[in-house]
């Protein structure tokens, strides 16, 4: 009778990459992180990786208890990472509590993660507004069935009731949905690479300028 091989050996068997992986040439990195985290972002949408919009978010109460989940990045400007959610949802308590977050986008089909750390606070409320009428009739309907999280009971009748008052008010847009920005204050660029393992290059705010160092692996 052969031996079970454990999941512990299981895992350790298995690949973490395969194909090309990008070159990352960090002497030509620039001053600033937020043109290089567009770049990738973009790069990642032309290389059809699969879901580049997946993105972790980690949020704490005010008692340090953390939270973690995959939610949809939204856009990146040079000042700002951007996600949506309810104000009155388990991520929106835990922003009001305690407003800093800690952000993941990871690909693996090329190698690359980016982690980020900053302060959060919520964007104008026209962008609120726009990136919750640009979502889908259902998605909207979903979000104002129910209180978000709580148990759940007759979905499907919440939601048809939220879809009729979409039908009588088709600009309505829930008080609490909210558009938040992440301000980082680092910025950490992650490359995994066939000959040294990985490179990480780490950007960190110094107050109106940044200062970038690379780290060990």
């Amino acid at each position: 009778m052969s031996t079970p091989i454990s999941l512990r050996s299981r895992l350790g068997s298995l690949k973490a990459f395969g194909g090309e992986l990008p070159v990352f040439n960090t002497d030509a990195a620039p001053d600033e992180p937020m043109s290089l985290l567009i770049e990738w972002v973009t790069a990642a949408i032309d290389a059809d990786v699969v879901q580049p919009h997946a993105m972790a978010l980690a949020t704490s109460t005010m008692r340090g208890e953390p939270s973690n989940r995959t939610l949809l990045l939204k856009d990146v400007d040079l000042e700002a990472v951007w996600f949506a959610s309810l104000s009155s949802g388990p991520k929106g308590d835990d922003i009001a509590q305690n407003p800093r977050a800690a952000l993941l986008l990871y690909w693996r089909e090329q190698g690359r993660q980016i982690r980020i750390v900053g302060a959060v606070e919520p964007g104008p409320r026209e962008v609120s507004e726009a990136d919750f009428l640009a979502r889908s009739p259902r998605s909207r309907a979903g979000a104002i069935a129910g209180p978000q999280s709580e148990p759940l009971t007759d979905f499907e009748a919440a939601v048809d009731v939220a879809r009729a008052r979409f039908e009588r008010e088709p600009d309505y847009v829930p008080n609490d949905w909210t558009a938040y920005r992440v301000v980082p204050d680092s910025v950490e660029f992650w490359q995994a690479e066939r000959a040294r393992d990985q490179v990480r290059l780490r950007y960190r705010r110094d107050g109106d300028r940044w200062t970038k160092e690379l780290l060990w692996p």
